[in-house]
C-alpha cells in the first residue's frame, strides 16, 4: 500500500516537472532578441513598446552611419556608471547584415497600435550625436529617440530577472565561479551590485579591503546579471515616483515640474502600479479561465491552416490546368493557320509552274516551236490541214499569254496576317478573378416607411456581382450588447425591402456583393429611423364635398393638385377690394378611432398654400355642407397653424390641426415648436417628405421631417370621435401621399438577354 502511494506521489512530481518544463521552453520564445535571436541582456525599452539588447540597438544605429558611444558600453540608464563596465562583459563582433536585414524585413520596430508616440525630449546633448553619414531605411523607433538617444531609454529590469530565473531553472545544477580566482577557479559565494561581478569568500575579502570606500558595498547572492536596485530617470538620476499616462512614461519629481509635462495627467506610480496589476491578472485570469475555448480556436487555426495548404496546391493546378489548356488551344489554332497557308503556297506553286512550262514552251528551242516548223514544212494539205488545228490553237494561247502576260498567282502572302492585338492586350490583363467592390448606398432611393427600401449600386470598375447579401440590425445605445447581424442572402437586383422591423427605432445596413471569387468588401453602414408608430394606408376621397372644378384626383387616389383656374384670375383682379378665397379641403377614405398612426406626403415645393393635418370627421363634414372663405392670405393677420383655437375654449382641444406650407417653407408660430426655432413666428425649409404621428390615445398630433425623423410641431386635437387625414388648398398647389414599399413593384428590364431588376 504504501510502495503504491510513494509511486503514485513519484508519478505527480515526474508530470509536475515536465508541465513546467514544456511552460519554460515554450516561453524561450518570449525572451528572445529580435536581432540576436539570444536571449535577453541588459535588454532596453524602445518607443515602440518592443524590447532589444542594449548592444543590439548600438550595433543597428552604427551600421545605419550613426556616431555614438562604444557599443559594448552598458547603458547610462538607469543606475550603471558610464566610466564603468562589467569585468565579465566581453566585446561583442559587429553584427552581420543579414542580421539587419532580417531586422528591417520582419517589421521589428513598428509601432504597437494605440501607443501614444512618446513626446521628443529636449534636453541639452550629452552623449548622443546624430551625424547622418548615408541615405538608408531605418527603423521605425529610431525615429522616437530624441537627441539623447539611448540614454532616454529605460532598462527592463523586470525582463533581466525573468530571464534569470529561466537560465537557473533550466540550469540548476550550474555553479557560478568567481570571476577573479586564479585556475582552477571557485564557486562564488557572494556577490557585489556595486562591482558588478561575483567573488568567493576569499577574493570578495580581497578586492573590499577594510577601511575602504568598497568595504561598504553590501553582499548579494552571486549572479551572472547585476541589476540596479531600482528603475532611475534616465535624464535627471532620480528615482521614478510617478507615471505620465498622456506621454506613458515613468517620470521622477523633477520631470514633474518641468514643462514637457504641462498638463499631462500623471499619477503615483503605486496607483499605476496596482492599476496596471489588477488588468493583467484579470485578462490573464480570463484566458486561463478559457483554456477549451483558446483550445478550440487552436484546432480551428490548425485545420484551416491545412485548408490554405490544400486549397492552395489545388489554386496552383487548377490555373497551371488552365494555362496547359490555353496552350493547347494555341497549338492546335497555329496548325490549324499553318496548313491554310500550306495549302494556299501549294495551290499558287502549281499554277505558277504550269503557266513556266507554257512559257518555256514558246521558246526558239522548245518542243513546240520546233514542232510547229516542222508541221509548215507539210506540203499535203489535207494532211496540213488536220496536223495544224490542234496546233494552232495551242499557239493562239501562247500567243494570248505572251500579250497579256500576268502571273498566274501572286507571290505575296499579306492577307494571311494575323491581328493579335486584341489576344495580346487580353492575356496581358490576364488576371485572378477579383471580388465585387464595396457597393454605394443611394441615398436618393433608400427611405423607411412601412418596410425599408435599400437601394444601392456597384462602382464604376467594380467587378460585376452575381448576387449581394444585407444585412441589418437595430442599433443599440453605447454600453449595450450590440444585436447580432440578420441577413438576406442571394439577393437579385440592387434593391432590397427589409421587412418585420420594429416602429421608432434605428437599423443599421450594409451590403456586399459575391462572384466566383467570393465576397467582397461592404459597403458603408447606413442608418435609417422607422416611422414612430404603424403606418396608416389609405387613399383620398373623392366622393363627398370635393370640388371637382378646382381639385384633380390621380387615378390611384394616391395625389391631389389644386388648379385655381378662372375663379382665382378674378379674385386676383380684385385684390385690392378685399376679395375673398375658397379653401379647397380633401380628406383620406379611413378614420382613425383608436391607437397610434402615421402618414406622409411630399407636397410640391411651388405650392401656393398647402396645409396638411388631422380633424374631427363630423366637423370636416360641416366643413364641406357650409362653404368656407378666407381673406386673402396676402392681408390675412393670422395665417398661421389653422388648429381650430377660434372656435373652442381654451379647455377644449381644437377639432383639427394643420401644418402650414407655402412656397418651399413651413410655418412655425402656435402649438408647441419642436425646433431650434421655437419662439414667435418662424419658417423653416420644406423637407423632402413631411410625416404627420396621431396619438389617438392622447390627443395629440406631431408633425416630422419624415426623412430625418426630426420632429417640426406637436398640438393638441379632439379625438372624441373618428379622426380623418385631411389636406387643404388656397390657391394652387400639389401633393402626393408616400407610397408604401410593400406596394412598390420592380420593373424588370431585359438586356442582352438578362433580366434585371430596376
Amino acid at each position: 500500500m504504501a510502495e503504491g502511494e510513494d509511486l503514485h506521489s513519484f508519478t505527480s512530481i515526474m508530470d509536475a516537472l515536465v508541465r513546467i518544463s514544456t511552460g519554460m521552453k515554450n516561453m524561450e520564445r518570449e525572451l528572445l532578441c529580435p536581432v540576436c535571436k539570444e536571449m535577453y541582456k541588459e535588454p532596453l525599452v524602445l518607443p515602440c513598446m518592443h524590447n532589444v539588447c542594449h548592444i543590439c540597438a548600438t550595433e543597428i544605429l552604427l551600421q545605419q552611419g550613426y556616431v555614438c558611444p562604444d557599443p559594448t558600453s552598458e547603458p547610462t540608464s538607469p543606475a550603471s556608471t558610464p566610466a564603468t563596465r562589467s569585468p565579465r562583459l566581453g566585446r561583442r563582433v559587429m553584427p552581420k547584415p543579414e542580421r539587419l536585414d532580417r531586422l528591417l524585413k520582419s517589421g521589428f520596430g513598428n509601432r504597437t497600435p494605440g501607443l501614444r508616440k512618446r513626446g521628443r525630449h529636449r534636453g541639452t546633448r550629452r552623449t548622443w550625436l546624430f551625424l547622418r553619414v548615408q541615405s538608408r531605411k531605418l527603423p521605425a523607433w529610431t525615429r522616437d529617440l530624441g537627441e539623447r538617444g539611448l540614454g532616454s531609454l529605460f532598462r527592463n529590469l523586470t525582463l533581466e530577472r525573468v530571464v534569470e530565473r529561466y537560465r537557473h531553472t533550466i540550469n540548476v545544477s550550474t555553479a557560478i565561479m568567481c570571476q577573479f580566482c586564479k585556475p582552477p577557479q571557485m564557486e562564488a559565494t557572494k556577490g557585489c551590485t556595486e562591482c558588478k561581478s561575483s567573488f568567493c569568500n576569499e577574493c570578495f575579502k580581497l578586492y573590499h579591503p577594510w577601511g575602504t570606500q568598497k568595504a561598504q558595498h553590501e553582499p548579494t547572492p552571486p549572479t551572472l546579471t547585476f541589476r540596479p536596485k531600482g528603475l532611475t530617470c534616465p535624464e535627471h538620476r532620480e528615482e521614478v515616483t510617478h507615471y505620465c499616462k498622456t506621454c506613458q512614461r515613468l517620470v521622477c519629481q523633477l520631470c514633474r515640474v518641468r514643462r514637457t509635462h504641462t498638463g499631462h495627467k500623471i499619477t503615483p506610480v503605486v496607483s499605476a502600479f496596482q492599476a496596471l496589476k489588477d488588468k493583467l491578472t484579470k485578462s490573464l485570469t480570463y484566458i486561463l479561465g478559457n483554456q477549451d475555448t483558446v483550445q478550440t480556436q487552436i484546432s480551428e487555426l490548425e485545420e484551416t491552416l491545412r485548408l490554405t495548404e490544400a486549397n492552395g496546391m489545388q489554386a496552383k493546378e487548377e490555373v497551371a490546368r488552365l494555362m496547359r489548356g490555353l496552350c493547347a488551344l494555341l497549338e492546335e489554332k497555329q496548325a490549324s493557320l499553318l496548313n491554310a497557308i500550306e495549302e494556299c503556297r501549294q495551290e499558287r506553286v502549281s499554277h505558277l509552274r504550269g503557266q513556266l512550262n507554257e512559257h518555256r514552251a514558246m521558246m526558239e528551242n522548245s518542243g513546240m516551236v520546233g514542232y510547229a516548223q516542222e508541221v509548215l514544212k507539210e506540203t499535203d494539205q489535207p494532211c496540213f490541214v488536220q496536223a495544224a488545228k490542234q496546233l494552232h490553237n495551242r499557239i493562239i494561247r501562247a500567243t494570248d499569254s505572251l500579250q497579256c502576260f500576268q502571273p498566274a498567282a501572286s507571290p505575296s502572302f499579306s492577307h494571311f496576317q494575323v491581328d493579335v492585338s486584341r489576344e495580346l492586350k487580353m492575356l496581358t490583363d490576364l488576371t485572378f478573378i477579383k471580388a465585387p467592390e464595396a457597393p454605394v448606398i443611394d441615398t436618393q432611393r433608400t427611405y423607411a416607411y412601412d418596410q425599408i427600401f435599400l437601394c444601392w449600386r456597384l462602382p464604376q470598375h467594380s467587378p460585376p456581382a452575381w448576387h449581394y447579401t444585407v444585412e441589418f440590425r437595430r442599433a443599440e445605445p453605447k454600453g449595450k450588447a450590440l444585436k447580432l447581424w440578420q441577413r438576406r442572402e442571394e439577393v437579385r437586383g440592387t434593391s432590397a425591402v427589409v421587412e418585420y422591423l420594429d416602429t421608432d427605432c434605428i437599423y443599421v445596413l450594409r451590403v456586399r456583393g459575391c462572384n466566383k471569387a467570393g465576397f467582397g468588401e461592404y459597403s458603408e453602414d447606413i442608418y435609417l429611423h422607422t416611422p414612430p408608430a404603424q403606418v396608416l394606408n389609405f387613399f383620398l376621397d373623392n366622393r363627398w364635398g370635393f370640388n371637382r372644378e378646382r381639385l384633380a384626383i390621380s387615378k390611384d387616389q394616391r395625389a391631389v393638385r389644386s388648379v385655381p383656374g378662372l375663379p382665382m384670375l378674378f379674385a386676383a383682379e380684385r385684390l385690392m377690394t378685399s376679395c375673398h378665397l375658397s379653401i379647397d379641403l380633401v380628406i383620406g377614405d379611413v378614420a382613425v378611432t383608436q391607437g397610434r398612426s402615421y402618414w406622409a406626403c411630399c407636397v410640391d415645393p411651388s405650392s401656393y398654400l398647402v396645409k396638411v393635418g388631422v380633424g374631427l370627421e363630423s366637423k370636416l363634414q360641416e366643413w364641406f355642407q357650409v362653404p368656407q372663405d378666407v381673406v386673402s392670405p396676402r392681408y390675412d393677420p393670422d395665417s398661421g397653424h389653422d388648429s381650430g383655437a377660434e372656435d373652442t375654449t381654451l379647455d377644449t382641444a381644437p377639432p383639427f390641426a394643420f401644418l402650414t406650407i407655402g412656397m418651399g417653407k413651413i410655418l412655425l408660430s402656435h402649438g408647441v415648436a419642436l425646433t431650434s426655432r421655437d419662439t414667435g413666428n418662424c419658417t423653416a425649409p420644406l423637407p423632402p417628405r413631411v410625416g404627420i404621428c396621431l396619438d389617438y390615445e392622447h390627443s395629440k398630433v406631431t408633425f416630422f421631417d419624415a426623412v430625418s425623423f426630426r420632429s417640426l410641431w406637436e398640438c393638441g386635437i379632439d379625438c372624441s370621435g373618428p379622426v380623418c387625414p385631411a389636406f387643404c388648398f388656397i390657391g394652387g398647389g400639389a401633393l402626393h401621399l408616400q407610397e408604401l414599399v410593400a406596394n412598390r413593384q420592380e420593373r424588370k428590364v431585359t438586356i442582352g438577354g438578362f433580366s434585371k431588376l430596376d
